[in-house]
């Protein structure tokens, strides 16, 4: 019963990054309209099917985040209120900065973003909460610079739009893991709630300059991306974490910009360069370094990317 049990939390990882890898998809379906639109809905979407979730199965787990949160102190509240805040601006600039990418520069940009993910939280989790790096996880973060700058010297336009989807993610992961004792879905349905808040105001801009009138096959595109690409494989993730140890999803999430690789040049004939083709391998070693010695590493061992429950935690 319990290799079974096993069986169904690996599948669920698995799954997960399965979908996330196959994302550009229904992003690039709705390439004709505007990255801002697209987030705008893609938000409002996930935020009703969290709360029609949350409303029905889990409020419990509100009411339980609700009862931490008013008998923190006062100096854990503010921590609270500043990184859900700070959660939420990062979420939504990750979002639609990676939605701009896979539309308007390349797949390959936004895929390479999310190897670097692990990579550049490694090195906010040393800058920002002090945490120890091993000579291994050193030698990746050096192998990655070299990666960036073989891209940067013949594409630097892809280069910064990639780092900046990587960094936003890997800063949110960094709030995450400081609001870590709190439910992931709970904060990431206020994330989004403080998301939409941002940017509803500019609903009437975004509609007033777009290229494209919205038709109903748009509303039924976001709809599959907001459940079938963001809530459903967030669960799966969840589930999977319940068992397996942040290091084995850690090492899942990296089948997300493989698959995303392959998307690139199978569907959507992406071209390359030799140049790039090293970059991208070097990078993948330095994965593979980084992840080193991994059984020796606590359940949520420092600098490994545990896909937020976020949006993906993996929030993608």
């Amino acid at each position: 019963m319990k290799a079974h049990s096993s069986k169904s939390y690996y599948a669920a990882g698995l799954t997960a990054f399965i979908i996330w890898g196959f994302i550009p998809i229904p992003l690039k379906e709705l390439a004709a309209y505007s990255s801002a639109q697209i987030l705008f809905y893609r938000i409002a979407f996930s935020v009703l099917i969290l709360l029609f979730i949350s409303g029905l199965f889990r409020r419990k787990e509100l009411l339980v985040t609700w009862q931490q949160a008013m008998a923190a102190s006062a100096k854990e509240k503010r921590s609270f209120t500043l990184y859900t805040l700070l959660g939420g601006l990062l979420l939504t600039v990750n979002w639609l900065a990676f939605i701009y990418v896979v539309n308007h520069i390349s797949i390959q940009a936004g895929s390479f973003s999310y190897l670097l993910c692990p990579i550049l939280t490694a090195v906010l989790g040393f800058l920002l909460l002090k945490e120890k790096l091993l000579l291994n996880q050193w030698l990746a973060i050096g192998l990655s610079a070299i990666s960036c700058a073989m891209i940067g010297n013949g594409d630097l336009t892809s280069l910064l739009f990639s780092l900046l989807v990587g960094l936003t993610y890997a800063l949110y992961l960094i709030t995450q893991r400081i609001l870590k004792g709190y439910d992931k879905i709970v904060l990431l349905t206020l994330q989004l709630l403080l998301s939409f808040a941002l940017i509803a105001p500019l609903y009437l801009y975004f509609s007033d300059t777009a290229a494209v009138a919205l038709s109903p096959a748009f509303f039924g595109v976001v709809a599959i991306l907001s459940a079938g690409f963001t809530v459903l494989p967030l669960f799966l993730n969840l589930f999977a974490l319940k068992e397996l140890t942040s290091g084995t999803v850690g090492i899942m999430m990296y089948i997300n910009p493989v698959i995303n690789f392959l998307v690139a040049f199978i569907f959507y004939n992406e071209q390359t360069t030799p140049t790039k083709i090293m970059a991208y391998l070097l990078i993948f070693v330095s994965v593979i370094i980084y992840n080193l010695h991994l059984k020796g590493r606590k359940k949520h061992g420092n600098g490994l990317v545990i896909p937020a429950a976020s949006a993906n935690a993996v929030i993608k």
